[in-house]
């Protein structure tokens, strides 16, 4: 499964100057060098689709792509960029909150979470403000590849997913949408955008 074409449309600071064509919208959104850009030149089959760099914080707009004419991919500024000014992290905030708050084509917000580390506050406060907000989430794993286990169980991919899913648990009912993916050896891709698509047929029957 994957996706035929991949257009760059529009990047912007204000969700009001977001694309007015009302098709289904996907947004990824992450901690600062979580692996986003690389990520959606995965699923996208274009490694030049979003700007990657060693350098966190590259994201600093709403970046819509047009996807198979069909729907759009959307690339957010990630949050928690250490390096950022008040003023920026302010400004990225406000982009933000507007995009989600104000944006009817949303349809899912895709939280990627680098696998190699323990749950992180800011990660549980966002997925908890989008939930008292009525948004719905998925959660991606990157970086599944860099996981060295090195004979420890407790390194492995399944021990680091049910140890996040515990911290899930305290705080929601049901477990979200959970993918698991590796930009480099083009883990999960299939998942990801077959999920989209069966989302997008539930849409396109109601």
């Amino acid at each position: 499964m994957n996706i035929k074409t991949a257009k760059f449309v529009v990047s912007n600071q204000n969700v009001n100057d977001c694309p007015k064509e009302n098709i289904p919208e996907y947004a990824f959104i992450g901690r600062s060098n979580v692996g986003k850009s690389s990520l959606i030149n995965m699923l996208a089959n274009n490694k030049k689709l979003a700007k990657t760099s060693s350098k966190p914080g590259k994201t600093r707009l709403i970046n819509h792509f047009k996807i198979d004419s069909f729907w759009h991919l959307v690339d957010l500024p990630g949050y928690g960029y250490a390096k950022a000014s008040k003023t920026e992290k302010k400004e990225f905030q406000k982009l933000i909150t507007d995009y989600f708050i104000y944006r009817k084509q949303l349809i899912n917000a895709f939280i990627l979470v680098d696998i190699r580390h323990e749950a992180q506050k800011i990660d549980i406060e966002f997925m908890r403000w989008l939930t008292t907000n009525d948004i719905a989430f998925s959660i991606i794993f990157t970086k599944i590849d860099k996981l060295k286990q090195n004979g420890n169980p407790n390194e492995g991919v399944e021990f680091k997913i049910e140890e996040y899913k515990k911290v899930l648990l305290e705080n929601w009912e049901f477990l979200p949408k959970i993918f698991l993916t590796s930009s480099v050896k083009h883990i999960g891709k299939e998942n990801i955008i077959g999920y989209i698509n069966s989302l997008n047929q539930s849409i396109s029957q109601k």
